[in-house]
């Protein structure tokens, strides 16, 4: 099992497969990097080298108490890219992960970032207040937070359902896909995905996308329910200098596991542009 100790002694897990441009994904709260699967796979066999990492607190990573915020998660991040000594780097990001890469490409990334894509991102903020009014209430991440605390085992059940839209009339549904995420959900800690709410929340992404210089491929279900499209991903595009907005009629939050055709036909050909 491939580990890394970053500095502050915390223990990461990730997966390093294959020769050629390095591709590096980020997984969402409160998965795994087993939530890629359908990407690694693919990817490796079109010759590319994959990487994926366990965030702290999160699947086979050690459940450390602290650093659930997304300065500590880039700079993670960064740590496992200087270890493995990765340049011309493509980096991938679902949800929380989107975040992360847009923080880490804005902080850390200058001179081994190629491309970045942001996918179902909570990018530039999710959370309602006076600079975002249409943003989600902050009730409703409050209610995330109590019912992690108090009944995650039931409630990581229940998400699946708006999660990859499995409540829309006619939806094809996959039990395997929905005990694959609680499976994910439940090998994490506790702590570190109650304190994640506030970290995929609250946190600004806005002067980050500002100020990335590198292409940004941004892809968005206009049926998302957990990250809302219209002020997330769509704001998020007309942020970026070298930007590109992808949306899909009907996609939901988790299109890259139940529309992962479409989106591995998008990213290819984003990464060979």
């Amino acid at each position: 099992m491939s580990t890394l100790t970053l500095k502050d002694g915390t223990e990461i897990y990730y997966k390093d497969w294959g020769k050629g441009q390095p591709v590096f994904f980020h997984h969402g709260w409160p998965l795994s990097s087993d939530d890629w699967d359908a990407q690694m796979l693919f990817f490796l066999e079109k010759g590319y080298r994959v990487i994926a990492h366990d965030r702290r607190g999160h699947g086979r990573s050690e459940q450390t108490p602290e650093g659930h915020d997304m300065d500590t998660y880039a700079s993670d991040v960064d740590e496992i890219v200087t270890a493995l000594n990765l340049t011309d780097v493509i980096h991938v990001g679902h949800s929380t992960g989107g975040g992360e890469v847009i923080r880490y490409v804005a902080q850390h990334g200058k001179g081994r970032v190629a491309k970045a894509v942001l996918i179902s991102a909570v990018t530039p903020i999710m959370v309602q207040n006076e600079n975002n009014p249409n943003g989600v209430p902050i009730s409703v991440f409050d209610d995330i937070r109590n019912n992690t605390a108090n009944h995650r085992q039931q409630f990581y059940i229940d998400l699946t359902f708006p999660f990859y839209g499995y409540n829309r009339e006619g939806a094809k549904i996959s039990e395997g896909i929905q005990r694959n995420w609680w499976r994910q959900g439940m090998m994490g800690s506790i702590k570190a995905h109650y304190d994640c709410v506030k970290a995929f929340s609250e946190t600004d992404f806005t002067q980050d996308l500002k100020s990335t210089e590198v292409p940004v491929l941004v892809l968005h279900g206009e049926d998302d329910q957990i990250v809302p499209f219209e002020t997330t991903g769509k704001i998020a595009a007309t942020l970026l200098k070298n930007g590109k907005l992808i949306s899909y009629p009907g996609f939901p939050h988790g299109m890259p596991t139940t529309e992962a055709e479409t989106i591995n036909k998008d990213l290819l050909s984003f990464f060979q542009s």
